[in-house]
């Protein structure tokens, strides 16, 4: 995603006319439509061992997992000033029957988890300006960050007093544990044929 390319619009109803007719994908924020640059094969290949892995721990289980081909509306109080995100989250975590922002069935309104495989032009977007309009989903209750570059699995989890909660698993032996739908993500199969690159000065 690239994230200073945008076409001012100004009703969200507009956006959702135009992203229906178009080939590419793009996202929606406070107005703006930004276009979502093709994914790298570390980031394509993280996505699906992700969906594989909860695919197969969720099944037979009342929570769904979603491709990144399904949109996410994260909406915000008018008060704000601001008028929300449609996003395309690599990967997205439904429980009990989906809710949908229209009859098209194309944007889902609660979702329970979000995950995003980071990449470098876009991190800083995923921690920030993405990540505040996602709490916004009161059904939200666990954002996910992996890194690409190096094993790194970020969760920040809601607690029940709504506050959230920060952890880090970085250990390819170790899981990180999704309590919210009693699932683990082991980072062995994460990053399943992953080659990590070496480490540059940058990372010093």
């Amino acid at each position: 995603m690239s994230l200073p390319q945008s076409q001012s619009v100004s009703t969200a109803e507009e956006y959702l006319e135009l992203e229906r007719a178009a080939f590419e994908r793009h996202e929606w924020l406070d107005g703006l439509i930004y276009p979502l640059a093709g994914e790298g094969p570390q980031h394509s290949l993280i996505g699906s061992n992700i969906i594989a892995i909860l695919g197969t721990q969720l099944r037979g289980k009342p929570c769904a997992v979603f491709s990144p081909n399904m949109k996410v509306y994260s909406r915000l109080s008018s008060d704000m000033g601001l008028k929300g995100l449609f996003s395309y989250p690599d990967c997205t975590v439904v429980c009990g029957p989906p809710l949908f922002h229209d009859k098209h069935r194309d944007v889902l309104t609660n979702p329970r988890v979000v995950i995003e495989v980071l990449s470098p032009s876009t991190e800083l977007y995923d921690r920030g300006k993405k990540f505040f309009r996602y709490l916004q989903n009161s059904s939200l209750t666990d954002y996910i960050l992996i890194a690409q570059a190096y094993p790194s699995v970020e969760h920040y989890g809601r607690r029940t007093d709504g506050d959230w909660n920060y952890g880090i698993t970085t250990e390819m032996t170790a899981s990180a544990a999704i309590d919210s739908i009693d699932c683990q993500l082991p980072l062995a199969e994460v990053y399943n044929r992953i080659e990590f690159p070496p480490p540059s000065e940058d990372d010093l």
